[in-house]
């Protein structure tokens, strides 16, 4: 990797965290660091699983507790056992605690229109727009891929989100009885393998392979929550199959897909997949492709 690419992101982090005040104790002018203020906030009205909490913020539990038992020393929240589940912990506000976070709101709104206020109304477009896409770009460089195991219930949660989507997208619906098969045992290492890719821990898409002797290699259950498409998952997701076919020294990759799933086609199509004659009998494929290595 560039250095100079390097060197413009640490700029980048330096002008930020210098512009939004996070170099204090004294976040938004009270009496709270950034990390006791963003913890008020993700509690919220509802409160939260103290779990959720480390999961949806990327910290570690030490961290966490000590942030925790600032705000209960200042009376913002309280700490209780879930009724539910005595190995579940939650966080919730107490008034004084709503008071707080309603205040925080009003300060981070006031400091937002600040950051706007001395730019014209091109300028103001710029920034919001390339705000916007740098969020969009850094929530994709936190997205993981890693291999998982078949039985998994990450696994097994995106296989039903997929089938739940092929059933809502496709004109006849969607039944994995009446599809070729990709059962768990026929994608175990090593007939096979599958991908899951993580945001923040939670499962958001997954990818398999499906090997067969002295046959080409099969694509199956491609798949991305629609809450991270447009971050370029589905492509990083087939690169990444690639590379494991690639490893077991498979020669051609076969995938075949429905015509509804139009952006799909498109990104097999730009990925290098050539369009060729239906090589199999799947009930649901209007398109086969392979790609050859």
């Amino acid at each position: 990797m560039e250095m100079q690419l390097v060197q413009q992101v640490r700029s980048f982090n330096r002008t930020m965290t210098e512009r939004i005040g996070v170099l204090n104790d004294h976040y938004l002018g009270r009496n709270h660091p950034l990390g006791e203020a963003r913890l008020l906030w993700e509690i919220g009205e509802q409160g939260a699983e103290i779990r959720e909490l480390r999961n949806r913020l990327g910290l570690d539990s030490a961290y966490v507790s000590r942030l925790l038992r600032s705000l209960e020393g200042q009376g913002l929240i309280v700490v209780e056992t879930s009724s539910n589940d005595g190995r579940v912990r939650i966080a919730q506000l107490t008034e004084a605690g709503l008071r707080e976070r309603a205040e925080l709101d009003h300060r981070a709104d006031a400091f937002a229109q600040s950051l706007l206020e001395p730019l014209n109304e091109s300028q103001r477009l710029k920034l919001v727009a390339a705000m916007a896409q740098v969020e969009r770009l850094l929530i994709a460089s936190q997205v993981t891929i890693v291999l998982a195991d078949p039985t998994s219930s990450d696994v097994i949660w995106c296989f039903e989100q997929y089938f739940a989507e092929l059933g809502k997208r496709f004109e006849a619906g969607f039944d994995p009885a009446l599809s070729i098969s990709a059962h768990a045992h026929e994608l175990m290492p090593p007939s096979g393998l599958v991908l899951v890719a993580h945001l923040r821990d939670e499962p958001v898409g997954c990818g398999a392979l499906k090997f067969n002797e002295n046959a080409a290699a099969e694509i199956k259950r491609m798949w991305v929550a629609p809450s991270v498409r447009g971050l370029g998952l589905g492509r990083r997701l087939l690169e990444a199959l690639e590379f494991h076919a690639r490893e077991a020294e498979v020669a051609v990759l076969h995938l075949e897909t429905n015509r509804s799933l139009i952006e799909a086609i498109q990104m097999y199509r730009d990925c290098g997949y050539q369009e060729v004659k239906a090589f199999n009998d799947e009930p649901y494929a209007h398109h086969w492709f392979e790609k050859r290595f």
